[in-house]
């Protein structure tokens, strides 16, 4: 029987993804493991794996294809023995999939097999139910969905599984949503349905208008009324690609659903700005003179938020409707800009790094972040975050929290300020940060303390070394 191929959910946002290339032709054999397609999505471009074993019948989108829709056909595989040329007629007559997203793990690593050690979802959600493909084909990857209750925000949750996770719970006829994942990040694993077999680990459904369930609905004014405003031929119309659209549900969502609050005070980094020229001056360099690590005031920043959520442990923490997930680390997601938007790449156990190692990590990430070549692990989760708007001249600013964080640091520039100190005035180099905290899991005085600690380590340096 044929298998269809679906445009895969290779992040929790993904709605919509771009398929940049084939690396398969029609006719070429395919085996699990290898590497069939790129496909750009909201954040990177990724490579999509096969699971299935045959051969390529039909391509039925393109490459340079744009705003593909998450779980629309867009190849077609003939399993061995199959007439290739009879798979390739039935996939081009087959109508495109209208289910909503499922996210599916196809990373560069993964394939049929378990991959224990990779977190490609933020966090577990309830998923879609599957629905019944045709009885001549099988799903590939991605299981038809049909929708469930919406969330609290009116859009449809998801749940992350592992390619055999997901074949099993299909053949036991258990439904995704009602079982709870214990692989990384709450991806759903194949241990996890064998459990839910024998009835452990289920989850109960959430009953339609239970109490607290919170409605929002937000009308924002249409296209054509927007436009109406200003003059026609006064303005070029820039459509919005996959990036920025997520951008902006995701931001509205923060506002809308995080109670935010504020706290902001003034460090003095004379001591950092003599420490960094000092460390950098000694940097070991190699046969060509290039230092091995070159120290920015951001890299100390990461080091001391990281420290400071270690010596506040209360405050790493993570807001879920049932519990609070409070963090034994300290990985700190940090803002880079790139064309069209930002993306906040993650460095893991920054509480025991060494300020050279994450500088280097840093500048690797931010690298490959431009190129659009981050993997989702590398830019999702993370328990805290870092907004670094000084190198533009910003003093201050307040940021929106990224979720799941419960905080997110806005850091604005280095500059020297006229200061009162022993009843003299002096000029000293002073930065502002502000602390966005989510309220339902940061109070205001659990606030303070966090960032009491950051400005005692930001402003003596070589406290983050003891």
């Amino acid at each position: 029987m044929s298998v269809n191929i679906l445009m895969p959910a290779l992040s929790p946002t993904m709605e919509k993804g771009n398929l940049s290339k084939w690396l398969k032709k029609e006719g070429d054999k395919v085996k699990p493991g290898d590497v069939i397609a790129e496909i750009e999505t909201d954040k990177a471009t990724m490579e999509y794996e096969a699971i299935d074993e045959g051969t390529l019948a039909k391509i039925v989108v393109p490459e340079g294809t744009q705003d593909v829709p998450v779980n629309q056909l867009i190849a077609v595989l003939a399993e061995e023995g199959e007439d290739v040329k009879a798979a390739a007629a039935a996939g081009k007559a087959a109508p495109a999939a209208k289910a909503p997203a499922v996210p599916s793990p196809s990373l560069a690593a993964t394939s049929a097999r378990e991959a224990p050690n990779l977190a490609s979802a933020q966090r577990a959600q309830p998923a879609p139910s599957p629905a019944p493909a045709p009885a001549s084909e099988t799903p590939h990857r991605v299981d038809g969905a049909a929708d469930k209750f919406a969330s609290a925000q009116g859009r449809a949750n998801r749940a992350f599984a592992s390619p055999l996770a997901r074949r099993l719970a299909r053949e036991a006829g258990i439904d995704l949503a009602r079982i709870q994942g214990s692989g990384p990040h709450g991806r759903i694993i194949a241990r996890d349905v064998e459990a839910a077999k024998t009835g452990q680990g289920l989850l109960r459904p959430a009953p339609v208008g239970a109490p607290g369930a919170l409605t929002l609905a937000v009308a924002a004014p249409a296209d054509e009324k927007i436009r109406a405003l200003f003059e026609p031929g006064s303005y070029d119309v820039l459509p919005h690609d996959n990036m920025r659209k997520v951008i902006a549900r995701r931001l509205v969502e923060a506002k809308l659903t995080i109670p935010h609050f504020y706290l902001t005070l003034d460090c003095c980094i004379g001591k950092l700005l003599a420490a960094r020229e000092e460390i950098n001056a000694l940097a070991a360099k190699d046969k060509d003179g290039k230092p091995a690590y070159k120290l920015s005031v951001n890299d100390f920043v990461i080091k001391a938020l990281a420290v400071a959520l270690q010596r506040v442990p209360d405050a790493n923490v993570t807001w879920t409707e049932g519990a609070m997930l409070k963090h034994r680390r300290s990985d700190i997601g940090v803002a880079v800009a790139i064309p069209g938007g930002l993306i906040t790449p993650v460095v893991r156990h920054a509480e025991g790094k060494s300020l050279s190692v994450i500088s280097n990590e840093m500048k690797d990430f931010a690298a490959r972040a431009r190129a659009r070549r981050l993997k989702p692990e590398e830019y999702q989760g993370g328990t805290s975050a870092v907004s670094n708007l000084g190198m533009y001249g910003i003093k201050d600013f307040a940021a929106v929290i990224n979720p799941p964080h419960a905080t997110i640091l806005a850091v604005g520039a280095g500059e020297e300020r006229a200061v009162a100190h022993d009843g003299k005035i002096e000029a000293q180099w002073m930065m502002s940060v502000t602390l966005s905290t989510d309220h339902r899991a940061v109070d205001g005085a659990l606030g303070a303390q966090l960032l009491g600690a950051f400005k005692a380590l930001i402003e003596n340096p070589v406290l983050m070394v003891v």
